[in-house]
């Protein structure tokens, strides 16, 4: 093989490499992997400023919002939601919200919300934009006084 045949499939390898398609292949929806990395960022920017981060978290500004992906925060004392990406909930007491199967998930997350310890809770919640309740699975860690979590669809 001649060294520009060879010059010439590196350089082509190179460029499908770069090309705006495969970013793109990113899927249409977070992952479970993507969303425990949220999370990760969601614990630090607490950490770092709280009222900047709730507000970031229920504007999705900032990077925390991707896709379907949105983090939501809540008092550990009373339950209120601080952050939310759907604000309809905000100041509701996440202990009362239950799933179209009557699961108290809400509870569940209040109960989960441990500093240094992500836990995951299943029920059904509808994606952003939609109605119809799928599986959802969220991970779930306290920061200070706040419990967060991020949930991804299934």
């Amino acid at each position: 093989m001649k060294v520009t045949s060879i010059l010439v499939a590196a350089a082509s390898i190179a460029v499908l490499a770069l090309s705006p398609t495969a970013f793109a292949q990113q899927g249409k929806y977070g992952t479970a992997t993507e969303a425990k990395a949220m999370l990760e960022k969601v614990v630090a920017a607490v950490k770092a400023n709280k009222a900047k981060a709730l507000a970031s978290f229920s504007a999705g500004t900032d990077g925390f919002k991707d896709r379907d992906l949105q983090p939501f925060c809540w008092n550990k004392s009373d339950g209120l939601l601080t952050a939310s990406g759907f604000p309809a909930l905000l100041g509701k007491d996440i202990r009362t919200l239950k799933d179209s199967t009557g699961k108290a998930y809400g509870e569940e997350n209040f109960k989960a919300a441990i500093d240094g310890k992500i836990t995951e809770v299943s029920y059904l919640f509808p994606r952003p934009g939609e109605t119809e309740p799928i599986s959802t699975v969220s991970f779930i860690t306290g920061v200070g006084d706040q419990g967060c979590g991020v949930g991804y669809f299934k």
